[in-house]
């Protein structure tokens, strides 16, 4: 992201603009501590200020986080998202811990991506200003001092939660950046500890405004019975990751601009993922504002964007089950999609202990690619062929692990799910959308979307014409979408 010139970003400083939350920092010189602009001190003078389009490139500089305003409780940084889709799609990656732990490195992360290690090194300093290394070492940093802020985890459990290899590395770096340990900055907030495994609860700052009830209506028409609820105006759901077995839970606190998830879950080392997870399904890292502002360019979505601002193309929990869904959906309604789901759920779930759930209604988690691939038949009242392709799915993902993550261009990645027995266009494009968090993808032959075009605009265009239609909603497609579906569900 390219910054605009230090005089605008120093009155945007002066001013407290929340617009800016999250895509500038500031560091200040005389301090040597960064900032977001919201921040409450008091601003300091303009020769002594430097500005930056991410915490990583602040951090890089040799600056420490505040800690009064927080930097990591700043939304998402969307301005990532927009800047190259190479990037975008290595971010993606460092936060599901590819710079993690033993056997990681920038080279496999660039082999990953299809490129050289000295181009990402180059395309994450003109887009962030800083190193994936040290993208990977905020990212640890900041989570780690979210945590200790917002919970009563054990310092042990803080360290391997946020990524570090040892508590004597976590310790070293801490000391390093705040010039004391850890421990002193959780001195000021809380008192008693408390395990993961009993609950942790963090906010998930968005850039407003969010459409919260599209967005819950949405997972509550799709909800997988035993695996998901709606109930209260909060969603949860059963997670497993690695053999391990936990809840999340996801309420709105609209005055803080914020998604609150509470986090059951017996293995400290997932939290980060399952955090990752919460902010793709929930779209939170959506730099709403510009896609709105793109889209109500066309006559025909502006009205759309007007009655529902901030509505968010909702993601996917985990890959694999989304493709699940996309293929069960094939050619049914939402409705006898679910109910299919939720007999897949029932024969090839594995049924978790009450104990460990947080709602009467959750009783198994999402059956694994590994479970179905070597199930003898699946069994469901559905046509032959998209029982095979199942199966198909199911052997993909379970010999790919990456399958499902970001990999070259959105046309690579089509091509790539493509390959698999019984998903065609359709259902490519659907899972680039929900699963690889594309956001220019688009099922343009969609009967939602081409019945939701032919209520706003008089008359149902052919997937060509809608096709033709969406070249001027580059490269938010998928938010165009979103706003055709709502449409149809009216």
């Amino acid at each position: 992201m390219e910054l605009p010139d230090r005089e605008v970003c120093y009155r945007a400083l002066q001013s407290r603009d929340p617009r800016f939350d999250g895509l500038l920092f500031v560091g200040v010189t005389s301090t040597g501590i960064y900032c977001r602009p919201v921040c409450p001190a008091r601003t300091a003078k303009f020769e002594n200020c430097r500005f930056f389009g991410s915490a990583a490139a602040a951090q890089e500089a040799g600056f420490r986080p505040c800690l009064r305003c927080r930097p990591e409780s700043a939304p998402d940084l969307a301005s990532w998202r927009g800047t190259s889709n190479t990037v975008s799609r290595a971010l993606s990656l460092i936060t599901d811990g590819a710079l993690d732990g033993d056997g990681a490195g920038v080279e496999i992360l660039a082999e990953r991506l299809g490129l050289g290690e000295r181009q990402l090194r180059r395309l994450f300093l003109r887009h962030l200003g800083a190193s994936p290394t040290s993208v990977a070492q905020t990212r640890r940093v900041l989570f780690a001092k979210q945590l200790i802020h917002e919970t009563r985890m054990p310092m042990t459990e803080v360290a391997l939660a946020a990524g570090f290899g040892s508590i004597r590395r976590f310790n070293e770096i801490f000391r390093d950046l705040f010039h004391r340990p850890p421990s002193i900055l959780r001195q000021k907030t809380s008192a008693s500890e408390e395990g993961a495994e009993a609950g942790v609860t963090l906010r998930l700052r968005y850039r407003p405004p969010y459409d919260w009830d599209s967005m819950l209506g949405y997972l509550q028409a799709r909800a997988i019975p035993g695996i998901e609820v709606v109930d209260g105006g909060c969603y949860q759901r059963t997670v497993e990751i690695d053999g391990f077995v936990g809840t999340v839970e996801v309420r709105h606190v609209p005055q803080l601009q914020s998604l609150g998830a509470t986090i059951r879950f017996p293995d400290v080392r997932s939290l980060p993922a399952i955090v990752t997870r919460v902010h793709r399904l929930f779209d939170v890292g959506a730099d709403i504002e510009t896609i709105d502002a793109h889209l109500s360019r066309d006559p025909l979505l502006a009205p759309l964007v007007a009655r529902r601002p901030g509505l968010r193309a909702p993601g996917g929990w985990d890959g694999f089950e989304l493709a699940v869904r996309a293929i069960l959906g094939q050619q049914i309604s939402v409705a006898a999609a679910r109910r299919l789901a939720g007999n897949l759920v029932a024969r090839h779930g594995k049924p978790v202990s009450k104990s460990c759930l947080s709602h009467p209604s959750l009783s198994h988690v999402f059956p694994t690619a590994d479970r179905l691939a070597s199930a003898e038949s699946i069994s469901l009242r559905m046509p032959r062929a998209r029982q095979l392709s199942l199966k198909a799915l199911a052997k993909a993902a379970a010999t790919d692990s990456n399958l499902f993550r970001p990999f070259g261009t959105i046309e690579e990645a089509i091509m790539r799910l493509r390959t698999i027995r019984g998903i065609g266009e359709w259902t490519a494009q659907y899972i680039a959308l929900r699963a690889l968090r594309e956001t220019d993808a688009f099922p343009a032959s969609d009967i939602g979307l081409l019945r939701g075009a032919a209520m706003i605009g008089g008359a149902q265009p052919t997937s060509a014409g809608l096709l033709e239609r969406a070249e001027s909603w580059r490269p938010w497609r998928a938010y165009a979408a979103q706003h055709l579906w709502a449409t149809d569900a009216r």
